[in-house]
């Protein structure tokens, strides 16, 4: 792994096509729409003003619909995309302003890509595949199938070393995927909507595989999804993008209980609150509760009424990062903002305080 992590900062990034993107930027500026550009000069707004902090070591997700440009901004991070105006800093260099020497070098060392239809070549087998990355950085022989076959591995394909692509089903041809970004030992890991092609068991799997890996290896991802349920799951930050501009960004819980407008209310109107939701959010802080049942502040609130449930008891004390208590929540509360955010904070009639 690199010794050292790095923040991805993105900075007042626009991108439009055409042929004469960079004349129109000021009227973006000045508020001129998608529809009107498109309409006025025949140009297409891909990003309109992005401003992003992705956290190392983190898992960023940038989820909307087709054509909101999230696809279209993760391939500015390793700049297969050129912008029209802004910056991507990462390390202290602004990766727009890289030579084509540098950028190459970029691209081989810090980044890995993993993409939606696995890209994987058909006449070479699961092992040439993985170490491919690895023969064109010049790292011998020996070394590459060393670290191949680890991560062939690591992603549960023992055995499979010598198939080809086509003797392989989606999900797993997408896990040789992931072990050849792996294996390149990249800081950065794009993956533009890795996991959308593959049937709904198989993504739950290799969102599973990613997050288990995530754990250990604590890189820094940004996922690009349509989907908003593997974006909840996946996600340490979201951004949520229209039309090329980000409408909101925070985390999966934050944008679940504080949509900012009538476009991220309509996303999150059927989300199963109760597995995103945490009981943080909706603990009353300061109290203390005579009760068997004390949680950790990252319980979910599906996991906290099961717990409370299951000890018969309707409260349960809530715990920070230290183990010491934080605040209490009880069951009712906990089976309300499952159902439906709760408008009131008046306090429960029963007394909570031991």
């Amino acid at each position: 792994m690199a010794d050292a992590i790095h923040d991805i900062e993105i900075r007042d990034l626009y991108k439009i096509f055409g042929p004469n993107g960079a004349d129109y930027v000021a009227d973006v500026k000045a508020g001129m729409t998608k529809d009107e550009l498109k309409a006025r000069h025949d140009h297409v707004l891909g990003l309109d003003d992005i401003n992003l902090t992705i956290p190392a070591g983190q898992i960023q997700v940038v989820m909307g619909l087709s054509g909101s440009g999230k696809s279209t901004l993760i391939r500015h991070i390793n700049r297969l995309i050129d912008p029209t105006a802004g910056k991507v800093i990462f390390d202290g260099d602004d990766i727009v302003q890289m030579s084509q020497n540098e950028l190459r070098e970029f691209r081989r060392r810090k980044t890995a890509m993993v993409f939606q239809k696995f890209a994987l070549f058909p006449h070479r087998t699961v092992l040439e595949n993985t170490v491919y990355g690895l023969s064109v950085r010049g790292i011998s022989a020996k070394e590459a199938e060393e670290r191949g076959r680890r991560w062939i591995s690591r992603v549960g394909l023992d055995g499979f070393e010598g198939s080809y692509p086509n003797q392989l089903s989606g999900g797993m041809q997408q896990r040789v995927g992931l072990a050849r970004a792996l294996t390149n030992d990249a800081e950065i890991l794009l993956m533009d909507e890795a996991f959308s092609a593959l049937d709904p068991l198989i993504r739950t799997d290799m969102q599973s595989v990613l997050l288990d890996l995530q754990q250990e290896l604590r890189k820094t991802i940004v996922f690009i999804t349509h989907d908003l349920d593997e974006a909840l799951r996946l996600g340490d930050q979201i951004a949520i993008l229209r039309d090329g501009k980000i409408i909101q960004k925070g985390t999966g819980e934050e944008i679940v209980l504080r949509p900012a407008d009538d476009y991220i209310s309509s996303f999150v109107r059927d989300v199963r609150r109760g597995n995103v939701i945490s009981v943080r959010q909706v603990m009353r802080k300061g109290q203390h509760a005579e009760t068997p049942v004390s949680l950790p502040n990252s319980t979910l609130l599906e996991e906290a009424a099961r717990a409370m449930t299951d000890a018969g008891t309707n409260r349960a004390n809530v715990l920070d990062e230290n183990g010491q208590q934080q605040g209490v929540i009880t069951l009712s509360k906990t089976v309300a903002e499952m159902i439906a955010p709760d408008e009131s904070d008046d306090q429960e009639p029963e007394a909570l305080s031991a």
